[in-house]
């Protein structure tokens, strides 16, 4: 998907090759700066004793923003002296061979613009917001930096295996939406939901979605939904088990998987650990579109 609207100023950025643009940090309008700190105010405070301690730690470890839109420059070289990674500048999503390129080198494309006021409540697309806030300060945890680059060799080969839709799954229900289970509760990993104040509510607390053991066959069945609250969240054990995970190989789950039906997103599967089965109360009122 390619975001094109006029809220992208970069839309016509020069690329580099593998798709990177100069941030243009300096470009920024004060407005800009100014909405980030309001995000950044207000998803600080609904995370506190939501999100896992990992990012929590992170955030404060990485001084994620002092004021303003961060530079991704000046951010990459703090996150670099802790694991390795890079965040690089893009404008918009890019092709998946790219994606996986970049993960796999320890690079995490991250997008440059910044949502409109219009928008400050809900984007679908992903913006420096989305990027930075969710995804990166998990760059800063070894095991899940692990899990990341091994995601991104994971990916190469399901490319060329033609299961890319199955290990899409797993990012998504992982990376993106993904819950783990802490000494004091469940917690909030995926950038998905950290990065929305809503979304870190409804998936923790509301009754109405499905909760539900981490299992790799099962996810890779599962279809989700990219315009609303998810109907099913996976919780992890631990980022270890997730980085185990991730380290096999996969050709033998993608095997197990091919010509299955998939499960819809709201299902209860045969097999399921089931932590809180949802109501669908929210979903059954209309969702998003009825709220």
């Amino acid at each position: 998907m390619t975001i094109t609207t006029p809220k992208n100023r970069y839309a016509d950025a020069p690329r580099a090759a593998d798709f990177t643009i100069d941030q243009a940090w300096d470009s920024y309008s004060a407005e800009e700066h100014d909405r980030w700190d309001r995000l950044f105010r207000r998803q600080k405070d609904v995370t506190k004793g939501r999100a896992c301690t990992a990012a929590l730690n992170a955030m404060a470890q990485l001084e994620l923003s002092p004021s303003g839109i961060p530079h991704m420059g000046q951010l990459s070289d703090r996150l670099e002296k802790i694991t390795g990674w890079r965040i690089v500048p893009v404008a918009e999503l890019v092709p998946d061979e790219i994606f996986f390129d970049h993960l796999a080198n320890r690079r995490f494309p991250a997008g440059a613009f910044i949502r409109p006021e219009a928008e400050f409540d809900y984007l679908q697309e992903p913006d420096i917001f989305h990027d930075i806030f969710g995804h990166v300060p998990l760059l800063a945890d070894p095991v899940f930096a692990d899990f990341m680059e091994a995601y991104g060799k994971g990916g190469q080969r399901a490319m060329r295996l033609g299961q890319l839709h199955n290990l899409a799954r797993l990012y998504w229900y992982t990376v993106e939406f993904g819950l783990i289970r802490e000494d004091d509760g469940l917690r909030i990993y995926g950038a998905g939901i950290l990065s929305s104040p809503q979304e870190t509510v409804f998936a923790l607390e509301d009754d109405s979605p499905n909760r539900i053991g981490f299992d790799v066959q099962r996810l890779m069945r599962t279809k989700y939904i990219i315009d609303d609250f998810q109907q099913t969240y996976f919780v992890i054990d631990s980022f270890e088990a997730l980085l185990d995970t991730c380290y096999k190989d996969f050709g033998s789950v993608y095997a197990d998987v091919k010509g299955l039906p998939d499960y819809d997103a709201h299902a209860i599967a045969p097999g399921d650990t089931v932590l809180h089965r949802g109501t669908h109360a929210y979903f059954d009122k209309g969702g998003r579109e009825k709220a």
